[in-house]
């Protein structure tokens, strides 16, 4: 009898979840960047350090139709060396569901500092690159896209 009576239990919650399952009780969306979001991502990465700009080239189309595929290439002025060479390039957005949407670490080996990839832009937004050199110095560019078709947004309502 006790298994009967677990058994229709069961049965009787799958039927209430499956009912409930028709009208869904909460949306799901990505979470969205923001500008103070970017702040504080840069800010993890560079701590207190003072961000100059210049040395960083960052080349992204200034308008896009499709956010689902931007090429970008981040570039910094180094002689890449053993005493002078860039650490790392970091690249960050306002509006992707997350801030930081790359880190790339080099060394003096790598020939050029140079990072070159595609990415995916949820709505028209900032994208600034950080580059981080051997003697501790922080460099940035920040690039103005335009994005016609976004991407990142599919939802599950």
């Amino acid at each position: 009898m006790k298994d009967e009576s677990t058994r229709r239990q069961f049965f009787g919650l799958a039927a209430s979840a499956a009912v409930l399952g028709a009208a869904p009780l909460v949306s799901l969306r990505p979470a969205e960047a923001t500008p103070a979001t970017m702040t504080a991502a840069i800010r993890a990465v560079v701590g207190e350090a003072v961000m100059r700009t210049g040395k960083v080239t960052l080349d992204v189309p200034p308008l896009v139709e499709n956010g689902n595929t931007v090429p970008m290439t981040v570039s910094v002025t180094s002689p890449m060396t053993a005493a002078e060479h860039v650490v790392s390039i970091h690249v960050f957005n306002e509006k992707n569901p997350q801030p930081n949407m790359g880190n790339f670490y080099l060394g003096p080996h790598a020939g050029r500092a140079q990072v070159s990839t595609r990415i995916r832009l949820a709505d028209s937004q900032k994208i600034v690159a950080v580059a981080r050199l051997s003697d501790g110095s922080f460099w940035s560019a920040t690039a103005d896209v335009v994005v016609t078709l976004a991407a990142c947004t599919d939802e599950v309502i």
